[in-house]
């Protein structure tokens, strides 16, 4: 069985996965019941499972814990113990992180086969051409014979590898407004972010989001401290003015703010 980044089980849940689920923790050694009931009991092996291989300790069987019990490498994806020292570098309670990474991610910086996560723009793409020295002349006739590339308007989206694909074509228009038209990883940073975040090229940067979820965070680290009110309102827990800074003046059409909120009370709860 393979999962993907919208199926998770949790405590609750009951079913034949469960049984799949309570076999592989079985070969784990944890001396758990295989009775399709996801129990208390099979809820604290995961956790201890979780904990054990260095992943988010919730008891969600999702992708990445799945990846885990059938020994597929984990040391990419992310941790508690990065989520905490990501909160003390910010100053802020590592509920606020978790919040952030849930509303803001897919819960996933890698796609299944390994490839980073990415969403192309081809909005961006046209500003960047344009901030790269090409002429708007230039750029209206990429954009009549690249519409998918190279637009005014948004949209164009394929998912997932799809999207890798849209990358490749654009960079033989121009490979670095292509990657800094991309967003990246598990907190999906802009690639023309680049050099405010003190890199030395959009290679570079884009080279440590392909690395760990570790390294992403970092990345993300370095946005929020690269931007002041950014910074103040993900530690006052100013939910409407963080995500109006990070998702812009749209955020309230998705309810980014409401679903920062309720994400942080439930992971404030979590850490008691």
């Amino acid at each position: 069985m393979e999962l993907n980044d919208a199926q998770h089980w949790k405590i609750g849940d009951e079913g034949p996965v469960i049984r799949i689920i309570q076999t592989h923790l079985r070969t784990q050694d944890y001396m758990i019941a295989v009775d399709g009931d996801f129990g208390p009991e099979t809820d604290r092996a995961v956790r201890e499972f979780q904990q054990a291989h260095r992943l988010i300790v919730d008891g969600i069987v999702g992708e990445k814990t799945y990846e885990a019990l059938l020994g597929r490498a984990t040391d990419h994806f992310l941790g508690d113990d990065d989520i905490t020292h990501a909160a003390e570098l910010l100053g802020v309670d590592p509920a606020a992180v978790y919040a952030v990474k849930e509303i803001e991610s897919r819960g996933n910086g890698f796609l299944p086969g390994g490839r980073v996560a990415i969403l192309y723009e081809r909005h961006i793409m046209r500003r960047r051409l344009l901030a790269n020295g090409f002429n708007r002349k230039e750029v209206i006739n990429l954009s009549t014979r690249y519409p998918v590339l190279v637009n005014q308007k948004t949209g164009g989206y394929r998912g997932l590898n799809a999207e890798h694909f849209r990358l490749k074509n654009a960079q033989q228009i121009h490979s670095p407004s292509a990657l800094e038209s991309c967003s990246w990883g598990l907190f999906q940073i802009m690639g023309f972010h680049w050099q405010n975040l003190g890199f030395d090229s959009v290679e570079d940067f884009v080279a440590l989001q392909r690395t760990s979820e570790a390294n992403q965070l970092g990345t993300f680290v370095r946005f929020i401290q690269a931007d002041p009110p950014l910074w103040e309102a993900l530690k006052a827990q100013d939910w409407a003015a963080f995500a109006r800074r990070y998702n812009g003046p749209g955020y309230k059409k998705n309810h980014y703010d409401t679903r920062l909120a309720e994400a942080y009370a439930r992971h404030q709860e979590r850490a008691v």
